[in-house]
Formats: C-alpha cells, sequence, structure tokens
C-alpha cells in the first residue's frame, strides 16, 4: 500500500470517531454564556471529550470531576445553589478550558407546545411598550432551532439572550409574560428554554416511554418502537422482509434464465419506513426536547391543542403520554401548567367538537400537580393568535406563584363547578375557586348558560341569577331542566367570571334525556319504515316495512340519528303536513318508489340536539327534494334564498332518472337542510348528515361520508288519521 493510501486510511478512520476521537472537551448549547441554572436542585453538567479524558467542572466554590466514557460522553452532578443575581462562571477543564460567562441562578422554565407559545411578544397587543421596557437582564432566554429528527439528537445550535428592549421582541410572548411577574414577585433570575413549533400536534413532543405508559395509546407505541432500529419488533419485522427479498431473487434468477414471467418483488413494509414529517410521533422530542431532558427546571409550560382539537377525551390520553414521558426522562414529578385553547371559528364544523376538547383539556387537571388557564375572555375569534399574550402569562404566573412558590392566598384557577342540585323548576350549580363569588365582568347577565329538560326540544337558553358562588339556571321553555352546559360552542365568550376576574371555562353537568322522550311520536305517530343505513344500496330493503298496515295519514315524519363514536349521537325528527297520500312514495325516494317530489311542505316541526339547528313548529319555511334522479346547482324551482352556484336548499333535477339520489329536508327560511340522505347506491360512501355540511355544499353532495359513521339509522312515520 502506498504512503498516499495509508494516509487517506488513517484520516478517514480518525472521521469515523466524530468528535469522540481527540476532540476538545465539548459543551451542549444549553450551557453557554448568560445561562440560568435552576436553583434548589442538584446541578446536572453534561458533555463530550476524548473517550478516558479527566474533565472538571466547576460551578462557584463547587467542583466535580470524572472522565470520559468510551464513547466520549461524560456528566457530573454538582451540589443544588440558591438563587443569586451575581453573577458567576462555570469553568469545565479537560485538556482544554471551557468558561461559560454571566451564569445566574434562579428559576427556569420549559415553554413548550404550537404557535401560541412560539408567537413572540412582537406580535402581542401593545407590543412596543412592553419592548421598550423589557430592561430585565435577569430573565434569559433560549429558543431551540426547529428540527425534527427520527433519532434523539444531543445538541443544537442556539445561545441564551439577556432580557433587553433589543432582544424581548423575539421571546416567546407566554413565557415572557409570566417570567415578567414572576421576577417581580420572587425578585430572582428567570430562565426560559423555548422549545416551540407552530401548528403542531402534541404527539411529535411525545418520548417513546410516554406513550408505552398509556394503555389507550400503544397503537402509537407499537408504530414507534417498530420503527425504531434495534427493537425486536423492527429486528423481526426486517428480517422477515429480507427473507421474502432473497426468495423473490431466487425465483427471479429462474425466471430470467427461463424467459418467464414473474410477480413484482416483495415491497418495503410501510411499517418500516422511518418518521419523516414534525407531525409524526417522536419527531419533535427527538429534534427539539431531548437535547435538553436533565437540565434543572422548576416546571414546564404549555400552549398547544388546536393541531388536536377534533379528538375530543382522545387528548387526555395523549397528554398523559407528553406529561408521564417528560417527567419519567427528568426524573421529577414537576409541574406542568398550560393554556385552554380560544374560541375561533373552525369553519362550517359542529360547534361542540371544540367545546368537547376544552372539557378534554380541563380533565388533564386530574394529572397530579398540573393546573389550566381558561382565556375564553381575550379570544379573537378570526384569528387563532389571540395577541393579548400579556394575560396568559400573568395568569401561568398565578399558578406557579401559588402552588411553587407558596403564595397559598392567591386565586390562581379560574371557577370550576363543584357539584349542580336539581330544584323544582330549576339547576343550582356551585362553583369552586369563585375567588369571593361569581360575577360578570361587564356587570350584565350571565351568558351562554342552556339548560335541557324532558319534552324540551334539546337544549334552551337559561335565565342565570348569580347567588354567591353558585348561579340559579331557570328557563320558560324547560318546565324541569335536569342538566345544563355552559360555552358549549366553539365561537364562546362568556362574561361570568370569579371574584378575582378568572373566566369561568366550558362546563357541563347533569344527564340529558333521551331524544326520544321530547318527541310527540309515542302518542301521535305510527312507525312505517325502519332502516339501519349501513345497509343502503341500490335496491333499499328496510329492516321493519309496515306499509301495507297503514291507512290514511295526514303528517309525515323522519328520525335521523347520525352518531361519530365520540359519545354524542346527532337526532333530528322533523315532521310536515303529508306531502303525498301515497305511503311507497314517502320511504327513500328510489325508482322503484316512483317518489319525486321538489317541493313546499306546510306546518313544518324539527326538534334536534344539534347546535344551531332552528327548532320549532309550525314552520312555514319548509321544502323537500326528494328524488332519485341526479341533480345540479341551478335553483329550477325558485326557492327563495338559495344559490344557483352550490348544492345547497334549492337544486334542480337533471338525467338520468336513475342517477345520484336526493332525499333532503329543508328549511329555507333559515338557509338550512335539515337531513339528508343523498347517492345511496354508493352505500358506505353516500352522503349523510344533519344540519348544514361545511364546505363547498350546504347539503352534503359529495362528501361520500356515510362511512365516517359508527351509528347512522333513519325511521319514517306517519299520523294516522283517526
Amino acid at each position: 500500500m502506498s504512503h498516499r493510501s495509508l494516509a487517506f486510511l488513517f484520516v478517514a478512520l480518525l472521521s469515523g470517531f466524530g468528535h469522540s476521537v481527540f476532540a476538545d472537551v465539548r459543551l451542549p448549547a444549553i450551557f453557554s454564556d448568560h445561562m440560568v441554572i435552576q436553583q434548589q436542585q442538584d446541578i446536572k453538567v453534561w458533555g463530550w471529550a476524548e473517550p478516558g479524558e479527566s474533565v472538571t467542572v466547576t460551578i462557584g466554590q463547587n467542583s466535580k470531576e470524572t472522565k470520559a466514557a468510551p464513547d466520549g460522553k461524560w456528566s457530573v452532578m454538582l451540589p443544588a445553589m440558591t438563587a443569586t443575581k451575581t453573577p458567576t462562571k462555570i469553568t469545565v477543564k479537560g485538556k482544554t478550558t471551557i468558561e461559560i460567562q454571566d451564569v445566574l441562578v434562579g428559576e427556569v422554565w420549559l415553554c413548550s407546545g404550537q404557535s401560541n407559545m412560539e408567537w413572540p411578544v412582537a406580535a402581542c397587543s401593545d407590543a412596543q411598550k412592553d419592548i421598550e421596557a423589557a430592561k430585565f437582564p435577569n430573565i434569559r432566554h433560549i429558543k431551540v432551532p426547529l428540527v425534527p429528527s427520527t433519532t434523539p439528537l444531543e445538541d443544537f445550535k442556539s445561545s441564551w439572550q439577556v432580557c433587553s428592549p433589543e432582544t424581548a421582541g423575539g421571546f416567546t410572548a407566554c413565557g415572557f409574560f409570566m417570567a415578567r411577574q414572576l421576577q417581580k414577585e420572587l425578585d430572582v433570575p428567570i430562565g426560559l428554554i423555548n422549545s416551540s413549533w407552530g401548528g403542531t400536534r402534541v404527539e411529535p413532543w411525545t418520548p417513546p416511554v410516554g406513550f408505552q405508559q398509556v394503555p389507550a395509546l400503544q397503537d402509537i407505541y407499537q408504530s414507534v418502537i417498530g420503527r425504531t432500529p434495534g427493537t425486536p419488533q423492527f429486528r423481526e419485522r426486517l428480517s422477515a422482509h429480507i427473507r421474502a427479498t432473497e426468495e423473490w431473487t431466487a425465483k427471479a434468477k429462474t425466471a430470467l434464465a427461463h424467459d418467464e414471467a414473474i410477480a413484482p418483488s416483495p415491497a418495503y413494509p410501510a411499517e418500516l419506513v422511518p418518521f419523516g414529517s414534525n407531525q409524526d410521533p417522536t419527531m419533535l422530542y427527538n429534534g427539539m426536547i431531548h437535547a435538553v431532558v436533565g437540565y434543572g427546571i422548576r416546571g414546564a409550560i404549555w400552549y398547544q391543542g388546536e393541531s388536536n382539537h377534533g379528538e375530543g377525551m382522545l387528548y387526555l390520553e395523549k397528554k398523559k403520554a407528553l406529561i408521564g414521558g417528560w417527567r419519567k426522562l427528568w426524573g421529577q414529578e414537576f409541574p406542568f401548567y398550560y393554556v385552554q385553547i380560544a374560541p375561533f371559528r373552525y369553519g362550517n364544523e359542529d360547534p361542540t367538537i371544540l367545546a368537547r376538547f376544552w372539557e378534554a383539556q380541563a380533565a388533564v387537571q386530574s394529572i397530579p400537580k398540573t393546573g389550566m388557564i381558561v382565556i375564553n375572555d381575550i379570544a379573537t375569534i378570526n384569528d387563532i393568535h389571540p395577541p393579548n399574550k400579556q394575560d396568559v402569562g400573568h395568569r401561568l404566573a398565578l399558578l406557579a406563584l401559588k402552588n411553587d412558590y407558596g403564595k397559598k392566598d392567591l386565586v390562581a384557577n379560574s371557577p370550576e363547578v363543584d357539584h349542580m342540585d336539581v330544584q323544582p323548576g330549576q339547576l343550582k350549580v356551585t362553583f369552586r375557586n369563585a375567588g369571593g363569588g361569581l360575577k360578570t365582568r361587564d356587570g350584565k347577565p350571565a351568558t351562554h348558560f342552556e339548560v335541557v329538560g324532558v319534552g324540551s326540544n334539546g337544549f334552551q337558553a337559561a335565565d342565570v341569577k348569580i347567588e354567591g358562588d353558585s348561579v340559579i339556571l331557570t328557563s320558560s321553555k324547560v318546565k324541569d331542566p335536569v342538566a345544563f352546559r355552559f360555552a358549549w360552542h366553539m365561537l364562546a365568550e362568556p362574561n361570568l367570571c370569579g371574584g378575582t376576574g378568572l373566566p369561568v371555562g366550558a362546563c357541563r353537568a347533569g344527564e340529558i334525556p333521551d331524544f326520544m322522550s321530547s318527541l310527540p311520536i309515542s302518542k301521535e305517530y305510527a312507525l312505517v319504515y325502519d332502516m339501519d343505513l349501513s345497509k343502503l344500496a341500490h335496491d333499499i330493503r328496510y329492516d321493519a316495512d309496515h306499509s301495507s298496515t297503514v291507512g290514511k295519514f295526514d303528517r309525515v315524519g323522519y328520525l335521523v340519528d347520525l352518531g361519530q363514536g365520540d359519545g354524542e349521537e346527532r337526532h333530528v325528527f322533523v315532521s310536515m303536513d303529508a306531502f303525498t297520500n301515497d305511503v311507497k312514495k314517502i320511504g327513500i325516494p328510489t325508482m322503484a318508489s316512483g317518489a319525486r317530489f321538489q317541493q313546499k311542505v306546510k306546518s313544518l316541526d324539527v326538534f334536534s340536539n344539534v347546535p344551531d339547528l332552528k327548532t320549532g313548529t309550525g314552520i312555514a319555511t319548509g321544502n323537500i327534494e326528494f328524488w332519485p334522479d341526479n341533480y345540479g346547482m341551478p335553483n329550477a324551482a325558485n326557492v327563495e334564498g338559495a344559490s344557483s352556484d352550490i348544492y345547497d336548499f334549492g337544486d334542480e333535477l337533471a338525467v338520468p332518472g336513475d342517477g345520484y339520489g336526493s332525499m333532503q329536508v329543508h328549511n329555507y327560511g333559515a338557509k338550512q337542510t335539515l337531513f339528508a340522505i343523498n347517492h345511496w347506491v354508493a352505500g358506505g360512501g353516500a352522503d349523510l348528515g344533519i344540519g348544514n355540511s361545511p364546505g363547498n355544499t350546504r347539503d352534503w353532495t359529495f362528501t361520500a361520508n356515510a362511512g365516517s359513521y359508527s351509528t347512522k339509522r333513519l325511521r319514517v312515520y306517519v299520523r294516522p288519521v283517526k
């Protein structure tokens, strides 16, 4: 071998060892000038050096020596220190020496989540005023770069910043305003580790051990470890793929030799493909949290949920994984405080989806040493980023001051339901954390309370009387209420608060009566057809067909039940004066039935538990579109208020006759579809809905969503003429 070749081989061998061979002593970015050390906790310092190299770390009067492991890693634990605003330094000495200057000891908080945590001071309300006044050299901030990773990263590129009018504009606003309040109250340095990324879900921030701890999330855990090289699951699945590929290769060689065709080679298993998105499980834990695990912190603050808001109580399970996973890796049950997301207009989606998510967020407080702040009083309905982060930071600081810094007399939590009493003609709801008594922030009657009782046609707006820590709820439309809900709508900005001004969050209590109990069906109507809509097909076959026993009738009614596995079924019952005397034409309008109706109907009654659906009796603006035909958007029937540019409550029949199919009942006066069953020939690809559909249609045309419902049922009734 030539000298040149030997030299090349030697250099190649050295480069393969990275910083572990003949490397200078090195520290991760979290240990750098202007850093803040968490007081009253043993201080862990770590880094890299040449394998076996002696490393000594000194902070103030305390020193600790260790040796780098074979992989070059080293760590030491030094005694805890008390807070001080007098700068010190950290010296790390190996074959080379590092000095970290301007080090303070105080309180350190990890700030994480999505865009509302990442939101900078410069984008807040009155930002310039706060920035000009940001002369707080004892507040320090470090921003972790936005880096997803399939494997845990040991370091990142960043540095600590000292708070000043020149730097504060780029700080996390929630963290800054919390830190400002804490420093005012505690008079100690505050460090903020800002690891946040806009638009992200909770799953990428969660470590594998977090998913492992939560039984409801084992599918995610198995997906994670199945993609992790070195795990038994990964090795077994990859080995199976290799065997299959080898078998195929042998067959392919034979086929090639004999000029024979052969099936395609086995595809690489999708479950082995590494995650690649910043939305995939563990990706941001790996890239943005792992490198700071072990750094001393007092606790964490969190503002996230918008990207998971459609998940209901599943979010509670995911927060168990996040919080439990972080605490496991840090080895401490640190406090975890978070922000309940604000009211926001999420397009045309069911407005109670966000309310159920708020309920799930509130339930996260069942995890020890957690706390939630409510911000429905400072929302911006058309902007998912409320610019008032000053109050957000202040309320987070209240939780920390009360629970972690000994300010026990503070009221830090919003009022929450303690219990509900059902009384004759009313409900009495009592709250804890009322801060000396409930009030409204504008002095007006409390808003956004609804009550429900037997026969009340769903929830009705309640009149509210405040009595100390309680509210008395009544309604002229509900004789004997049995349940209530509050702020149960994505646009709800209620005015009820505690005596200290902290707002009351969405809540509910009581047993909601069965929907059927509110209907006049049992006394007035007779069942004609009953069908499980999972059996939709070209040839409609009802589960029950009593049409042969029906005589004369003067009204027709339709009961539609739809459920999506979220624990709350949607129901609507609509009835109207009979639009035909042929009982064979009141069911799903197939070609065989001969039903084809596009007309107004008289005396429409509507009962429903779907928010925003207009209910009532004797409505004069009902119309139906029943046909088996194709149809188009033009408003050929000249229905008042209908559009010719979208599918809604006024469309046009089109060929062929045995086509797409429409069974729709509308209240054109309210511009609402009451229910729709379209395209039944598609079975699981049919269109089903109650209320207006979101997106580019209003009558569920082309949504092909039947398969998304866990339960779906149609019942058709008539009122017999006696």
